[in-house]
């Protein structure tokens, strides 16, 4: 257990780190990138990849789902977005790709008041499964009890829950919350839920039957979940408290293995590299893809908090686009930013470290080093 600083005479708390402030350590053997397996299992779904593209709408439309299943990876439907709101969302998500950033929230939260149509949940999914790749589409907590249905009968391979903050036990004295061991247990689909930041809620998740859990509270680039409710957990600390619930949790329940999925501030590919080393089985990426040519926000960037209707948390950001998503993945990189050919570069770092396969890299050595500048 780490000790914990005392912040002043009436309080106390742990050190945390960013993955800025950790850097892995190369063992004394190297192999060969070209040998590295990247491949990674969740329930009876292989992928290639172990990248899975953020349910935003800046991100992720059925058509760069459908890609980026092809090339490896997972993109997940956000089913509360503008893609099951309206027939042909594309001119909203460019007209909200050239708002100002001061005018950009009051705009969107009038965009996104349209009410979610389930033929629309329905008909997106669909065209995804048509395609011959792992559909998975995502709601808040707040919307799985009235949407779920739609989105099981439509042929969601992997469900996911996606809020800032998820609990295994929400306690509410105005409305019925969702019961999610009930709500698992009953559900034939996997699931995904998150996000989450720390040990024991962590645990609570495992312990309610799902198959992988989001650690942190995603949207790192626009996100102002800090700035706003103070909260936040630095992803470092947060994985490897976390890869410690799944270690306990796999003894207490005789070897299930939950996978722990890394949501939030990977925009770059050494932050990438660094959640794996701190035990991440995959990692959801937003910023990353958002870059890509094909992204439905054209290089701009915005997460569901940013269009709250009563808090807003987050806000729409540019990061320009950099090339075609199959670059992203694969290279050729022509920068040395981190932004493009993030496999090439896990690869490589597993590669120097000594590592062939992911849940073997979990074990490498790293330092802290907190007086290092962070990534740009």
């Amino acid at each position: 257990m780490s000790q914990e600083i005392e912040i002043g005479r009436g309080k106390r708390g742990r050190r945390a780190y960013t993955l800025d402030d950790i850097a892995i350590v190369p063992a004394r053997r190297t192999r060969d990138p070209r040998d590295v397996d990247l491949s990674w299992q969740i329930d009876a779904y292989r992928f290639e990849l172990p990248f899975i593209a953020a349910p935003m709408d800046s991100v992720m439309s059925p058509a760069t789902a459908i890609e980026l299943g092809r090339l490896g990876g997972l993109g997940v439907l956000d089913l509360e977005g503008l893609w099951t709101r309206y027939e042909d969302p594309q001119p909203l998500l460019d007209e909200i790709a050239s708002l100002d950033a001061a005018a950009a929230t009051r705009r969107m939260q009038e965009i996104y008041a349209a009410p979610i149509r389930p033929e629309l949940i329905t008909a997106r999914l669909e065209e995804i499964r048509e395609s011959g790749v792992t559909v998975a589409g995502a709601l808040t907590p707040a919307r799985t009890q009235e949407h779920w249905r739609t989105v099981v009968e439509a042929g969601c391979d992997l469900f996911v829950i996606r809020g800032t903050t998820v609990s295994a036990e929400h306690v509410s004295s105005a409305e019925e919350p969702l019961n999610l061991k009930q709500f698992i247990y009953e559900l034939d689909v996997p699931v995904i839920v998150g996000g989450v930041a720390s040990y024991t809620p962590a645990l609570h998740l495992m312990r309610s039957g799902a198959a992988g859990v989001l650690v942190g509270f995603g949207g790192g680039a626009s996100s102002t979940t800090q700035r706003t409710l103070g909260i936040n957990v630095p992803m470092a600390t947060a994985l490897a408290d976390i890869h410690a619930a799944r270690r306990d949790y796999m003894d207490e329940s005789g070897g299930r293995y939950v996978h722990v999925i890394a949501d939030g501030g990977l925009g770059h590919s050494g932050s990438i590299v660094r959640a794996f080393a701190m035990g991440a089985d995959a990692v959801m990426l937003g910023a990353a893809l958002a870059r890509a040519d094909e992204a439905p926000g054209r290089g701009s960037h915005w997460g569901a908090e940013a269009h709250h209707g009563q808090l807003p948390r987050g806000r729409k950001v540019e990061l320009g686009s950099v090339g075609p998503l199959e670059q992203l993945l694969f290279g050729p990189g022509h920068t040395a930013l981190g932004e493009v050919n993030i496999t090439g570069a896990l690869r490589r770092a597993m590669s120097t470290a000594g590592y062939l396969e992911l849940k073997e890299f979990q074990r490498v050595d790293v330092v802290v080093t907190p007086d290092s500048p962070p990534e740009i």
